[in-house]
């Protein structure tokens, strides 16, 4: 394999210790690149730093074709610049459209369902380090399932998994969110059976999942990917959840169990304990690592590199008219 220079480019800071979702994506990406012997180079803003790779401060003010050094032969960019640089490139797209709009011909999406709802069939799944979360306790003696998510987004469904949990008799334990949500129309929740933690990371976090049976996941719109879903299985927790965006692609029948029907979902966590966790876990490892999601990008790369574009024809997102909502049935 044939070493190459390559730009990493997002206008954030790393690495990031909370949430991030992006910024851990592109992070570990760069991580994978280094240990595979590429040399990677971080365009992001001032305050970033690595012992993997070089930092070039990145700047709104300027072009960025003036950011990018000589030497870089394929750039990666995780946002949209107001021009296309000068050198080989593509662009991960890693949200969903708003409004009617057209991408760029080398955009790749990050999930399949993501992909085909941008009229593409371009997309690399996201992969986690391993190395970041250490080897799961997949023999711990469990008895709360989890909801991991910025919970003040109401897309994300906390309500919904918190009737869950009440109706399925489980004690819930939700990192992402607060007791008291002025966002959610001035939700206070008082139940001692629904524990709050806040935004943790690290190995607070790590513990918290791996002490978990199960995560509850049920959104309400079309999920590009679902980050949550994947740390979940790594620590052998299946996912009981809404069959919406990616999550049908990403949760196997053996991997947990999706419905838009809330007593349905509830009637599945009977049988919660039939789940092997060490089928989740294995899953992930075989699916969804950072090594696997840096040598699928690294073809992508190549074919860039050799002249060929990575859509035959540019994606684009077409408003309808639809409920914000996606349905969750009682």
């Amino acid at each position: 394999m044939t070493e190459m220079n390559i730009l990493l480019a997002i206008p954030k800071i790393l690495p990031v210790f909370q949430y991030g979702g992006t910024e851990r994506i592109v992070w570990w990406l760069g991580k994978e690149l280094s240990a595979l012997g590429h040399n990677v180079y971080f365009l992001a803003r001032p305050g970033t730093h690595s012992e993997f790779a070089k930092i070039i401060p990145y700047r709104n003010d300027i072009s960025i074709n003036k950011q990018i050094p000589q030497e870089i032969e394929i750039v990666h960019l995780h946002f949209e610049p107001e021009e296309i640089p000068e050198k080989p490139y593509l662009l991960t797209n890693h949200g969903n459209a708003i409004a009617s709009k057209t991408f760029d011909i080398n955009t790749v999406f990050i999930s399949r369902d993501h992909a085909m709802r941008h009229h593409s069939e371009t997309f690399v799944y996201n992969g986690i380090d391993p190395e970041e979360y250490g080897s799961p306790d997949l023999h711990k003696k469990r008895f709360y399932l989890h909801f991991l998510a910025k919970a003040a987004w109401r897309l994300k469904n906390l309500r919904g998994a918190i009737t869950i949990a009440r109706k399925s008799g489980y004690l819930l334990k939700v990192l992402g969110g607060t007791r008291i949500n002025i966002k959610m129309g001035v939700r206070i929740t008082l139940d001692p059976k629904i524990r709050f933690y806040g935004m943790v990371s690290g190995t607070r976090k790590n513990s918290l999942i791996n002490g978990s049976k199960a995560l509850l996941f049920p959104v309400l719109w079309h999920e590009p990917f679902g980050l949550s879903v994947i740390e979940s299985l790594y620590f052998g927790c299946p996912v009981f959840g809404t069959p919406y965006g990616s999550l049908p692609e990403l949760i196997p029948r053996q991997c947990g169990y999706l419905s838009d029907s809330q007593s349905e979902i509830v009637n599945a966590l009977e049988y919660l304990d039939e789940y092997n966790r060490k089928t989740c876990y294995e899953y992930v490892m075989d699916n969804f690592t950072s090594r696997k999601m840096a040598a699928d990008y690294l073809k992508l790369y190549n074919k860039i590199l050799s002249g060929e574009k990575l859509n035959s024809s540019n994606p684009y997102y077409e408003q309808i008219a639809h409920p914000r909502f996606l349905p969750f049935y009682k």
